[in-house]
């Protein structure tokens, strides 16, 4: 009745049409779905981006947090797979199943919930949750949550990738930098890849970052772009056109750093300006300690760390060109954050670490070579304490020096703000990521949006009485309002829980568990509760994290090699024998 009565009366077709018209003009008038860059540097200090105060020149990320948001209290984990796995789920670690990281992993831990090493079945990312709305998701970098059957970024949720499935690899070429790995294990789009000739990591990552958003149209459907860059990770390497650029600025030795950043920070409002600066670790040497060639050879390695940095930052612009040839900038919105505080570790403390690099040709000690292909740079544990500052500690460790990392938000409908006090973690993203959209944050999500925070509606989105826990390989750490719980194992720390007043004291000086012992209390029945609710396990008996990660590296090297040894004993017990029968015969001639 109705198709015959338009049909047959005008007003009715003329509704009609008005109708189509409206919906048309509303459809226009509704603002397309932003592109989204999530970038994550890899190891990155709080200060390290010159937007922090960090020596090392930053200027595309130093314009993205001019006109967004820079976060003074965001905290990732300790660890950089559990800090990925927050990013992406927006969960706790150890519900998404990456409690820990493979390589330091202990064998009573293997194959427990939460301890997969890989997101678990039905862990959903955020690229998977973009999906359905129409987005293309892409991801070049580094993965780390595991490359067994389904593990890969294809099977969560990601249309193209090209991934690195390691804690780290080299940056000129496709080798691994650490004796637990036989090969770099690079893939594209589930499938083994081989890397170009002319491979640099960072440029490599936006190169094809850049080839995926050239083969679909950007204005039709909007776009999930995930760079995971590999700088500053270790070996730390760098062309030397960037690393040059900092020549001499390190030669006043870790002490100078620390302090020169430590009031840095009181000047840009990171810590209050009556703030005390914790002191380096006791275990540490000084400066004074070195001679001249050892302390040229310390600088060059933390110039060589603040080149990756800018390298990482040029070719970031390079991505913030392309976007903008093609008008997509204004309508793009950037994450960029780090995976968790300075790198410590000094590979060449150890001996089967020494052995394994002049086996495979790694040069840890020419000044003049350092940073480039075949050099294996680092900075150890007194740089990463004092580029860390102004906070305690470094990666692994639950100090805030591990845990309290760079955020900045910049895009549409994000309001410009200098420096965001307000405290958040790694788990926010992805809910932020969603609220923006006006999506429903899933249930699952342990994160809460920063989006009130974005629009300047609110000072905080975690109450005083919210208490948060992070915990890694028995690092842990208990949030409470202005208070912080926290747990470090040896070597850098003793296992003794202690409790900071984080408001006036952000280097963790002072001990208030005697002076406050119901709060103590308190938060280690709370940190408890946190525990039991995610499942952290307990560490064995006198675990430390680099002694597990020496014996998990010889346990995979000898099933990578049985084969090859069980062939070669073969062999020479075959020879045993014909030498055996050879000297029988000449014996039994003689007798």
């Amino acid at each position: 009745m109705w198709t015959a009565l338009s049909r047959s009366t005008p007003w009715c077709s003329a509704s009609l049409f008005c109708a189509g018209m409206l919906a048309s003009l509303l459809a226009a008038a509704e603002p397309p779905r932003p592109n989204i860059v999530l970038i994550l540097a890899d190891d990155v200090a709080l200060m390290d981006f010159s937007a922090y105060g960090g020596e090392a020149h930053t200027p595309n990320i130093d314009a993205l947090a001019e006109r967004g948001v820079l976060f003074a209290n965001f905290h990732a984990t300790p660890m950089c797979a559990p800090s990925r796995a927050m990013l992406l789920t927006g969960m706790d670690n150890h519900l998404a199943g990456v409690a820990s990281i493979p390589e330091v992993l202990p064998p009573e831990h293997r194959g427990q919930p939460g301890y997969s090493m890989h997101l678990e079945p039905g862990v959903e990312t955020i690229a998977t949750r973009l999906q359905p709305l129409g987005y293309r998701t892409l991801m070049t970098g580094k993965w780390h949550l595991g490359h067994g059957p389904g593990q890969l970024p294809n099977h969560h949720g990601f249309d193209r990738s090209f991934v690195l499935d390691a804690s780290g690899a080299d940056n000129w070429e496709q080798r691994p930098y650490l004796p637990f790995y036989r090969e770099a294990p690079w893939f594209e789009d589930g499938e083994p890849a081989t890397l170009p000739a002319d491979f640099y990591s960072s440029a490599f990552i936006v190169d094809k970052m850049l080839e995926y958003l050239e083969e679909a149209p950007a204005r039709e459907q909007p776009f999930l772009a995930y760079l995971a860059f590999q700088a500053v990770h270790i070996p730390v390497q760098a062309p030397r056109e960037f690393s040059d650029n900092y020549r001499g600025v390190y030669d006043a030795g870790w002490q100078a750093l620390r302090s020169a950043r430590w009031q840095r920070a009181r000047d840009r409002g990171l810590v209050p300006a009556d703030a005390p600066l914790a002191p380096m670790h006791p275990e540490l040497a000084t400066w004074e300690e070195l001679d001249a060639d050892e302390r040229r050879l310390f600088s060059r390695r933390m110039e060589v760390n603040a080149g990756m940095i800018e390298a990482m930052d040029h070719h970031i612009g390079r991505l913030i060109a392309y976007l903008q040839r093609r008008g997509l900038d204004e309508n793009t919105l950037f994450v960029v954050s780090s995976d968790n505080g300075p790198e410590a570790a000094n590979p060449i403390d150890s001996g089967m670490m020494r052995l394994w690099m002049r086996l495979v040709g790694y040069d840890a000690a020419t000044i003049d070579t350092l940073g480039e292909r075949g050099s294996y740079g680092f900075i150890g544990p007194a740089w990463a304490s004092a580029a860390a500052g102004p906070s305690d500690l470094f990666k692994f460790y639950s100090g805030q020096g591990g845990l309290r990392v760079p955020l900045i938000i910049a895009g549409p409908g994000i309001q410009p703000d200098s420096l965001q006090p307000a405290f958040a973690v790694a788990t926010d993203i992805a809910p932020t990521l969603l609220d923006l959209l006006q999506q429903p944050v899933a249930e699952a999500m342990t994160g809460r949006s920063l989006l009130p925070l974005l629009r300047g509606e609110a000072d905080r989105v975690y109450p005083a009485d919210a208490a948060t826990g992070i915990e890694t390989a028995g690092n842990a750490a208990l949030f409470l309002g202005d208070y912080k719980l926290v747990r470090n194992l040896p070597p850098f720390g003793d296992g003794r829980w202690k409790l900071y007043h984080l408001a006036t004291d952000p280097g963790e000086t002072r001990d208030l568990a005697p002076d406050q012992p119901a709060l103590f209390a308190h938060m280690q029945q709370a940190y408890a509760d946190y525990a039991q609710r995610v499942g952290a396990l307990d560490m064995p008996p006198g675990y430390q994290p680099l002694q597990q990660l020496q014996a998990n590296s010889l346990r995979l090297l000898a099933a990578s090699y049985w084969p090859f040894l069980l062939s070669c004993i073969t062999v020479l017990l075959l020879l045993l024998a014909v030498l055996w029968r050879i000297l029988a015969r000449f014996v039994k001639r003689r007798g």
